[in-house]
């Protein structure tokens, strides 16, 4: 049976013994080679140490051994019988704090030194609410150094007494307490006879046995697609995908590693941001197949259906989806030397997605020192605080308490490709303002006997998009449905009459129609909308108002000369005339959708054909019963 990892972090304020810590731990369970000892025993003695400076294991940079401090971090590895160990020495000094972040970023547990003579620092502070942010589910404060204090029981038991009052402020669940000596070895492997009056368990036991398999979200399955595989490329990398395949088969594949969850072949997904679905054909990886894959394992996924799906989409279940939006609350630490600029653009990386991102508002910063919010117009280095985010396109994404995967992100300086924050997402702006419906979807669900759902048509004008919408209306109505029509040119007559035809008005006019259409689908109506809305992002920005599986997109696709001759509403004629400008299909372009659900050829298919088949997808989707 292969044995557990557990990634933990050490941090404490400057001189509290970490690194001398982790030099113990592999020295203890020999996991140093005895060139490295010898060397180290050398600078030791150089020094004029009458102890092995164990320190010096981690110590690598030269900055470090000169000054005997730890700037950078420090990745080791180690291993008992029981499991495997990856540790992260991160540095103490204030300014490093993006050090300490990244450390701890993937960590499953953490250890907080504090030097026993000194007591709880403010540093000890900081990191306690550092970690806290980050949702390290497991603490340990390592009091080190108690040989300085003749160990004392009395000393051990103040410091507990400091940091277990800090610590109630903190979301960490599980904290525990170990007094010990990483010079002297004191509790580290080993029980310390010099402190009879502790009888709890060593560092070692602890880091052992401590329970981390409950932490891992096994439930929402999350896949970012990394890397689109075809026949060619696995046939290069000697991928064992390709293994059972016949001459003239294709191959196509999606690559990525499983954020969060579980897999298995034969189960259904749905792929995001489009919503569709497909079904698991294999799970695959350069071994072989397996019949089930979790959280951290890097694999390819073969769908049954050809799906249009690129880098930086997701690949979930269909009935456990994730948020969806663009307005995001998050917590931001900034990182880079050069302090934020408000209103600014950034790049914003998320799993495999990266799109342009505008920091709209700041809530406040926190000051990590008594955890009290501040005021601010702008962040420095390593401060913290809360943010409103405005992403270009949607992001899918958890609560980052929930998933630490899919719930944080980095940002970059577009200029200098420079990493300046790192962020943990609380949920939408959306959610921080409306109390949710006591009647919700499901419920309308329910009592109408089919689901809600925001069925957009959009195409040039003169498609005919009117006419299937109230065609589609009116058979909906005959079947007791609890139905809505929003057309556009009566929202130009009423909420959006003050908009024009610029680009700026159309995505504005666009955006009031989803916020409309998106309170009549929480109401439980099936919300057939007609609009040119000839912009992709527009459409999109829709979409991430609802669940995925909640809006279908259907192309009401005509030749535009016909759309021309039709012209019922006059509207090419004034256009052709300057009476309108920047009008679609004259002066202005339409982007047609990519992944429509469904396309309509409204110039060759007749209006009743078209409508039975919206009805039909409409029932394929099972939003509705005929």
């Amino acid at each position: 049976m292969a044995r557990e990892t557990l990634r933990l972090t050490t941090t404490g304020s400057v001189d509290d013994g970490k690194s001398t810590l982790i030099g113990r731990l592999l020295f203890e369970t020999k996991t140093i080679f005895e060139d490295q000892l010898l060397a180290i025993e050398k600078t030791s003695t150089r020094r004029g140490q009458s102890e092995v400076d164990l320190s010096l294991l981690l110590d690598g940079l030269a900055a470090e051994r000169e000054q005997g401090i730890t700037i950078d971090v420090a990745y080791r590895y180690f291993s008992t019988a029981k499991r495997r160990f990856i540790i992260a020495d991160t540095p103490g000094h204030e300014q490093y704090t993006r050090n300490m972040i990244t450390g701890a970023s993937q960590a499953q547990l953490a250890i907080i030194l504090i030097d026993a003579s000194k007591g709880v620092q403010v540093q000890s502070r900081r990191h306690g609410f550092l970690l806290s942010l980050l949702r390290v589910p497991h603490l340990i404060v390592a009091i080190n150094k108690m040989d300085k204090v003749d160990y004392s029981e009395r000393v051990y038991q103040e410091i507990v007494d400091t940091y277990s009052h800090f610590s109630q402020k903190l979301s960490i669940q599980d904290i525990r307490y170990i007094p010990l000596s990483a010079l002297k070895g004191d509790n580290v492997t080993t029980r310390s006879e010099a402190m009879p009056w502790y009888t709890g368990a060593t560092l070692l036991h602890t880091l052992e046995n401590v329970e981390v398999a409950a932490d891992d979200n096994l439930i929402d399955f999350r896949f970012p697609v990394q890397y689109v595989m075809g026949h060619h490329n696995t046939q290069s990398q000697g991928m064992a995908a390709t293994a059972a395949l016949h001459p003239g088969d294709t191959f196509r594949g999606y690559a990525g590693q499983v954020a969060s969850g579980q897999i298995r072949p034969g189960e259904a997904v749905a792929i995001l941001p489009r919503g569709t679905r497909s079904r698991v054909r294999k799970v695959l990886t350069y071994d072989g197949p397996l019949a089930v894959a979790g959280a951290g394992t890097s694999v390819v996924l073969t769908l049954e259906d050809e799906r249009d799906i690129g880098r930086g989409d997701m690949i979930v279940r269909p009935d456990n989806l994730p948020h969806s939006a663009q307005d995001i609350d998050a917590m931001l630490c900034w990182l880079g030397d050069a302090p934020m600029v408000p209103g600014r653009s950034y790049l914003l990386k998320h799993t495999t997605r990266t799109v342009k991102v505008r920091i709209e508002k700041l809530h406040y910063r926190i000051d990590v020192n008594t955890l009290g919010r501040v005021p601010s117009k702008g962040f420095a280095l390593n401060e913290i605080g809360r943010v409103k985010l405005h992403t270009a396109a949607p992001l899918m994404f958890d609560a980052y308490a929930s998933n630490r995967t899919t719930g944080s992100f980095i940002l970059i300086d577009p200029d200098s490709a420079q990493t300046v924050a790192a962020g943990m997402i609380r949920g939408t702006v959306r959610d921080l303002t409306e109390t949710p419906a006591e009647i919700t979807p499901a419920l309308w669900a329910r009592r109408n006997t089919h689901q809600g759902a925001v069925i957009w048509m959009t195409g040039y004008s003169g498609a005919g998009k009117s006419t299937l919408a109230k065609a589609l209306h009116q058979r909906l109505f005959d079947q007791h449905c609890q139905v809505v029509a929003l057309d556009g040119d009566q929202l130009r007559q009423g909420l959006c009459k003050d908009l024009g035809f610029s680009a700026a008005d159309r995505s504005e006019n666009i955006r009031r129609a989803g916020e409309v259409a998106r309170l009549f689908y929480l109401q439980g109506n099936l919300v057939i909308c007609s609009f040119i809305s000839p912009f992709l992002a527009d459409r999109e920005s829709v979409r991430a108002l609802l669940p995925p599986e909640a809006m279908l997109e259907i192309y009401v696709d005509c030749d535009l000369n016909v759309c021309k001759q039709r012209d019922v509403k006059g509207l090419y004629r004034k256009a052709l005339r300057g009476e309108i400008p920047d009008f679609t299909g004259v002066d202005s372009p339409y982007e047609p959708p990519l992944s429509p659900d469904l396309h309509l050829r409204s110039d060759q298919q007749s209006v009743e054909d078209c409508v039975n088949a919206i009805l039909e997808l409409l029932t394929q989707r099972q939003l509705l019963s005929l």
